[in-house]
C-alpha cells in the first residue's frame, strides 16, 4: 500500500500557534520535506522532535517530486512543511499533490495557520468574498497591469508583498484601483505585529520610507465598490451620495466618483446633472 502525503500548516511566526495533531504528525512520519531544512529545525527542535527531514523547495521541486513520490509509493508517510503557514499557498507543495493524486496516494490536510486568512479576519474588511492574488508583479508596469485587471473583482483583494515594494504598490494600487479602505498587515503573531488600516493615498505616504519597512506583510483592498456592474449602468449620483455618506464633501465625492468609473470629472458631472434632472 502506498504511504500517506500530509499537508501540515505551521506557525507564521509564534511557536505556539501549532495544533496537537500537526505535532503528532510531524513526529509519526517517516520523513519531513521542508523549504527550508534549518528553518524547520528549530521548530522541531521546540518540540523535542526528531524525524528526519529533506529540503523541498522551488529550485529542486520538479526534482524532488519524482524523489518523494517513489518514497509515497512504496509505502512512507511524508509531511510537507513551508517556512511560515500553510504549504502550497505561495509556497512549493502544488506539484507534489498533483502528482501524488496522480500515483492514487492519499493527500491530508493538517490545518492550522495562515497569513491571508489571519490578516483576513483582522482586517476589519468584507469577509464574505475575497481574492487572494499571492505575489504581485514585481516590475512597475506588469504590477500596474495586473491591478488594473482586478479593478472590477467583487471582494477583497488580497496580496503578499515584499517590504522593499511595499511603498511602490501601494502608490500604483491608489492610481490603478482609487481611493480604497485598505489594511497592511505586518510581522503578524511576532513580537512587532502591525496591522494599519487606512485610505490607499494615507497608507502609500506612510509607507513611503522603504528603510523602515521589514518583515512579511499581507496587504488587503477593499472591494470595487461597483461590483460587477457595467460602468453605464452605475448610477453616479448614488455613488456621489454613497462617498458624502462617508464624510466627503460634494466635490472630493464626484472626484473619486469618476475616478471609480473610470470617467473625466466633466464627463462624470454631466452625467451627474442629467441623472438628477
Amino acid at each position: 500500500m502506498p504511504g500517506t502525503l500530509f499537508l501540515v500548516a505551521t506557525p507564521i511566526g509564534n511557536l505556539s500557534d501549532i495544533t496537537h495533531r500537526a505535532l503528532q504528525v510531524l513526529k509519526d512520519v517517516d520523513l519531513i520535506a521542508c523549504e527550508d531544512t534549518r528553518h524547520t529545525h528549530k521548530l522541531l527542535s521546540h518540540y523535542g522532535i526528531s524525524t528526519k527531514t529533506i529540503s523541498y523547495h522551488e529550485h529542486n521541486e520538479q526534482q524532488r517530486t519524482a524523489q518523494l513520490i517513489d518514497m509515497l509509493r512504496q509505502g512512507s508517510n511524508i509531511a510537507v512543511v513551508s517556512d511560515a503557514g500553510t504549504p502550497s499557498i505561495s509556497d512549493p507543495g502544488f506539484r507534489l499533490v498533483r502528482s501524488a493524486i496522480e500515483n492514487d496516494v492519499t493527500v491530508v490536510p493538517v490545518p492550522g495557520p495562515s497569513a491571508l486568512i489571519s490578516a483576513l479576519v483582522a482586517a476589519g474588511l468584507p469577509t464574505d468574498e475575497f481574492f487572494f492574488g499571492g505575489f504581485l508583479p514585481a516590475r512597475s508596469n506588469a504590477r500596474r497591469a495586473r491591478l488594473n485587471e482586478l479593478r472590477s473583482v467583487p471582494g477583497t483583494l488580497i496580496f503578499y508583498e515584499a517590504p522593499h515594494r511595499l511603498a511602490a504598490t501601494l502608490k500604483d494600487a491608489h492610481e490603478i484601483l482609487g481611493e480604497r479602505e485598505a489594511v497592511v498587515a505586518r510581522e503578524l503573531t511576532k513580537v512587532h505585529e502591525e496591522i494599519k488600516r487606512g485610505r490607499l493615498s494615507k497608507l502609500a505616504s506612510d509607507y513611503a520610507d522603504e528603510k523602515d519597512t521589514r518583515g512579511e506583510i499581507v496587504l488587503l483592498i477593499d472591494r470595487n465598490v461597483l461590483g460587477s456592474a457595467p460602468v453605464e449602468a452605475v448610477s453616479i449620483a448614488a455613488l456621489v451620495d454613497q462617498f458624502e455618506q462617508e464624510g466627503m464633501d460634494h466635490r472630493a465625492a464626484l472626484k473619486k466618483a469618476a475616478r471609480e468609473l473610470g470617467l473625466s470629472r466633466a464627463e462624470a458631472y454631466r452625467r451627474l446633472v442629467s441623472e438628477r434632472k
